[in-house]
């Protein structure tokens, strides 16, 4: 692999951490900035969708850019407006600073992804992406953990603090190691199949709307199942990074295998499962202790796998179904995701302020069987449409 690819997925860890970095402090800044713990989580949910809708129209409309001025000017601006957030005087500021952000963010992926492909041979360029995708994977596991851990410390404005530390470090190394890339030439004559794409679309929605209402209130749910808060949470956001790279594995061979079809039915019953040990833990079913944490960390782990393992298979379906209207069908189910993770972080904050815990938690297994109903009602049109 060549060395210029881990570079590139530098950027997508610096977004990847920014999107969450405060997660684990969602109870300290609501008492700071006085309004509720669900209206903090309100800050990563602007983050995601300003990213979903921002993401196409950016993509058609920078891209005939140089690759590389796109990235650094995303990270460089990412720098900015992270130590803006640092000093936000109130909720209100802090809000449309998290939505700038989330519009930043959208410039970095598509660039990014597009300059690794160009870097490596056409044999590799999945792999190349691949590993630019898995600079996310690497901010669940250390970034995300590492800004509970900072804030915790030095409180919650530091984590923003780090946050655009590490886009410094990320532009330094685009800035320093890799080349300019041109942009490639337009490809005439592509067309977005509706029929084969919505269903991949809303299979991508669906399945980051299930995980993501309890993983936007992941510190309050463990401090009420477990009583652990501030740095202790980070151990558990751990296994989210571990359950992330399982997941992308699993689901990869499935799909290299052609049995993306059940990975994806199963990836959704998991997840309905992830969420079930939750409320299990919620209501009291485990004992105190290590049983306890045994059985967070287990339904955490379960419901990482599950949606990481059914991302590449909708990936690779979009691909293989769409080979010339490709890069706008990943565009949009990037932004499916985030408007996946902004249903997430809406229902999960709508649970826990009007209802409780167990509220949210059977809200995201209700969402996660829908998504598993939907797929075997799907999946098959999909390929034969595909086919046709």
């Amino acid at each position: 692999m060549n060395p210029r690819v881990f570079v590139l997925a530098l950027s997508t860890f610096s977004f990847g951490s920014s999107a969450f970095i405060f997660a684990g402090l969602l109870e300290s800044m609501a008492v700071d900035l006085g309004v509720s713990t669900g209206a903090v989580g309100q800050l990563q949910t602007a983050y995601v969708l300003t990213s979903a809708l921002a993401g196409p129209p950016l993509a058609m409309l920078l891209g005939r850019r140089e690759r590389k001025a796109v990235l650094l000017t995303a990270l460089g601006a990412a720098v900015v407006f992270s130590l803006f957030c640092m000093f936000a005087a109130n909720f209100s500021q802090l809000l449309v600073l998290r939505a700038i952000l989330g519009g930043i963010a959208a410039l970095a992926g598509p660039a990014a992804s597009t300059m690794a492909a160009s870097l490596v041979p056409p044999e590799r360029r999945g792999s190349a992406m691949a590993t630019v995708m898995g600079g996310m994977t690497i901010a669940f596991l250390l970034g995300i953990p590492l800004g509970s851990v900072v804030g915790a410390a030095f409180g919650w404005r530091s984590t923003f603090a780090l946050s655009a530390l590490l886009s410094v470090i990320a532009f330094a190394a685009v800035a320093v190691f890799i080349p300019r890339v041109e942009a490639p030439a337009p490809v005439r004559g592509g067309k977005l199949a509706i029929g084969v794409a919505a269903p991949l679309w809303a299979a991508t929605f669906l399945a980051f709307g299930a995980n993501m209402t309890i993983s936007t209130y992941i510190a309050p749910i463990i401090r009420l199942q477990t009583g652990i808060t501030g740095a202790g949470v980070g151990a558990f956001q751990l296994v989210i990074g571990v359950g992330s790279f399982v997941g992308l594995w699993l689901g990869g061979r499935s799909a290299d295998r052609g049995k993306g079809g059940l990975s994806v039915a199963l990836g959704f019953l998991a997840l309905a499962v992830g969420a079930g040990l939750h409320e299990l833990e919620l209501l009291g079913g485990a004992p105190e202790g290590a049983a306890t944490y045994a059985v967070v960390c287990l339904a955490i782990l379960i419901a990482a796998t599950a949606l990481f393992s059914i991302m590449p298979v909708v990936q690779t379906r979009l691909v293989e179904a769409l080979p010339t209207a490709a890069p706008l069908a990943l565009a949009l189910n990037g932004s499916a995701a985030s408007f996946g993770q902004g249903l997430g972080g809406g229902l999960g904050g709508a649970m826990l302020t009007n209802y409780s815990a167990p509220a949210l938690t059977t809200a995201a297994m209700a969402v996660a069987v829908i998504g598993a109903i939907f797929w075997a009602a799907t999946s098959g049109r999909v390929k034969q449409v595909a086919a046709a």
